[in-house]
């Protein structure tokens, strides 16, 4: 419900400018009530620019001349340069003596300033941009005018530009380390090549798979705006080169996912490639070793407060039933247990291996909270 009060005992002459706004007020008043105002055509006002009644008002009549223009509307067109009157002239003629040379124009723009159509656009001009809203007055389906809403948004779109630019600088950043890590894998698998050793051939291939799972994180990271990733597109991809390792042999062993991980902050996304990197890998080559049909599994699941991550293989089980304390068991637990602030446990039997990661979703809940990012 809306209501309108009026002070009896205020006995000052109303100016000019109040007079208009009372008026346009009772026309947009009439219209709510025929229900045809706010226009269903009309688009979804912007999260910030959206200009109001106090930035500045211009009224049109139907020949789209104008009839009157708040000062603060007519401050922002003399910003751009206009620097006669507003009322008495064509606002069409006035836009478009300021924009001209201008190669992009809004093809909204001339419904905009004649006020035939509910719409927005801007205007730019000597480094000044200016935003107009038309809402077309109508009584019973025909306009009989026009008010144009102007607001300066300079600085509004110096910084959405500012982050356009910077959100386009850290996609860079990310393709160029991608590229970078790309090289130096390619390097370590040609020195694999070239040696002679088994021992440093081993150790080189683990290092590419390492360099590569993490390029495939920035990789992901440089096709979005966003440094949160959809970790399960980063799993399928690095699945594929746990895969390249099992082709290498007589070995027909195809790593399977279950479960969905989600969306996870690039902190974290990284050192979970690393883990399941080590993990599968290590189920491929050692679980599974001897065995030509084996299967190894990845199941996540995502719950209130954590995130549950087991690796299972269909292997004969750990030597002894003991953990081993090779290099790539180190880097688990580090990157478990240090970055990801989780834990993790063994278990082994004559039916394979089981590895649970459990990671603690508060940590993620408290750096997306930083970022202004829902947890998914």
């Amino acid at each position: 419900m809306l209501t309108r009060h009026s002070n009896l005992s205020d006995s000052r002459v109303p100016s000019r400018q109040e007079l208009t706004f009372d008026a346009c007020a009772n026309d947009l008043f009439a219209m709510i009530a025929e229900g045809s105002f706010p226009d269903p055509d009309a688009p979804s006002a912007p999260a910030r620019g959206a200009p109001r009644a106090s930035d500045g008002l211009i009224k049109l009549d139907t020949a789209g001349t104008v009839t009157f223009a708040s000062p603060n509307s007519l401050s922002a067109f003399r910003r751009m340069g206009f620097q006669n009157e507003l009322e008495g002239t064509q606002l069409a003629e006035v836009t478009a003596s300021m924009i001209a040379g201008t190669l992009i124009v809004d093809e909204t723009l001339p419904l905009v300033v004649t006020g035939r159509a509910p719409w927005r656009s801007d205007i730019e001009n000597q480094g000044v941009t200016v935003t107009l809203r038309a809402i077309p007055l109508r009584k019973q389906g025909e306009r009989f005018g026009a008010i144009v809403l102007s607001r300066d948004v300079t600085q509004v779109r110096l910084r959405e530009r500012e982050m356009i630019t910077k959100d386009a600088t850290i996609r860079e950043i990310h393709h160029r380390v991608k590229n970078n890590l790309q090289t130096v894998a390619s390097l370590l698998r040609i020195q694999s090549r070239r040696t002679h050793s088994d021992v440093v051939k081993d150790a080189l291939s683990q290092a590419m798979r390492r360099v590569a799972a993490i390029a495939v994180v920035h990789d992901t990271l440089s096709e979005g705006l966003s440094q949160n990733v959809d970790f399960d597109v980063v799993l399928e991809r690095v699945l594929m080169l746990v895969a390249e390792v099992a082709s290498g042999g007589p070995q027909v062993i195809k790593p399977q996912k279950k479960g969905a991980f989600g969306i996870l902050p690039s902190e974290y996304a990284t050192p979970l490639a690393l883990v399941l990197t080590e993990l599968v890998t290590n189920a491929v080559e050692h679980g599974l070793r001897g065995i030509e049909h084996g299967e190894v599994g990845v199941t996540a699941t995502r719950q209130e407060g954590e995130l549950v991550v087991v690796v299972h293989d269909s292997g004969g089980g750990l030597p002894g039933g003991k953990i081993g304390d090779g290099l790539g068991t180190q880097i688990v637990k580090t990157l478990v247990e240090g970055e990801l602030g989780g834990t993790i446990s063994w278990t082994s039997d004559s039916r394979g291996t089981r590895v649970e990661i459990q990671i603690p979703l508060r940590f993620l809940h408290e750096k997306e909270t930083l970022q202004g990012v829902p947890v998914v």
